[in-house]
């Protein structure tokens, strides 16, 4: 299955780690954001990575090359940072079939697999790792609503007053049918093309949308103290199988 990663942000946030370096080459625990993504992709067993870039894009083509770890990278021009719909699009010419899909500041030690083995299932047409977070954290995602059966009947991206506090991760596997939502999302309040609202489409079309509960630990590495907690938190785990 290929794989997405939507890497072409700016990271100002991040700042000052990202004064002279785009977001996805901020470095944690020793090596790029972005090779962390990288590595759990490549361990799911992606065929190809379709890596989408923009902001100093120069940096993270020179850095990885055209492949990593034996992965083949194919790399996606986002010219305008509009959203993550948007960016979405620009890997829309190089998809062949269901994909995955990753936020390149997203680090995982999670159950990516059970999403992967759903989507395989031919039953859905798309699958989402989901969290419970305090209901104060849950306007800082896009918030899901579900059925009984555990589809998603609703998202809304970052609502003042979400109506559960059950949220995307970060990772994601599609159909092609996204783009076609994709291609007409319109621009939200924020002035961007929101995946969310890409989503809710497929919803409305009566498409079968599945959420999986996650089963260990991830962290949206988007203000320098997450980029500290990802590296306490990956030192942590190799301490404990280096003392198993």
């Amino acid at each position: 299955m290929q794989a997405v990663v939507l890497a072409a942000g700016k990271g100002t946030r991040l700042r000052p780690l990202t004064d002279d370096k785009p977001k996805a080459m901020v470095e944690v625990d020793g090596q790029p954001l972005v090779a962390h993504v990288f590595d759990r992709l490549v361990e799911l067993d992606a065929s190809e990575l379709i890596v989408i870039v923009g902001y100093q894009k120069e940096d993270i083509i020179s850095h990885f090359g055209d492949e990593y770890r034996d992965t083949p990278i194919t790399y996606a021009h986002q010219r305008e940072q509009n959203g993550l719909a948007h960016a979405l699009l620009t890997a829309e010419e190089h998809i062949d079939d269901d994909f995955m899909l990753m936020l390149g500041d997203n680090i995982f030690q999670a159950n990516l697999e059970d999403v992967i083995n759903r989507q395989r299932e031919n039953r859905t047409d798309a699958a989402f790792l989901v969290e419970e977070v305090p209901y104060e954290e849950a306007s800082r995602y896009g918030v899901c609503d579900t059925n009984g059966y555990g589809e998603i009947v609703n998202v809304i991206e970052k609502p003042e007053d979400p109506p559960s506090n059950l949220v995307m991760t970060g990772f994601y596997t599609f159909t092609p049918a996204i783009f076609h939502a994709c291609h007409l999302v319109q621009p939200s309040d924020r002035g961007e093309y929101e995946l969310s609202d890409a989503i809710d489409l497929l919803i409305e079309s009566g498409r079968t949308i599945d959420a999986i509960r996650m089963d260990g630990w991830r962290i949206d590495v988007g203000y320098p103290e997450d980029r500290d907690k990802a590296e306490e938190r990956l030192q942590e785990e190799r301490q404990d199988a280096t003392a198993e």
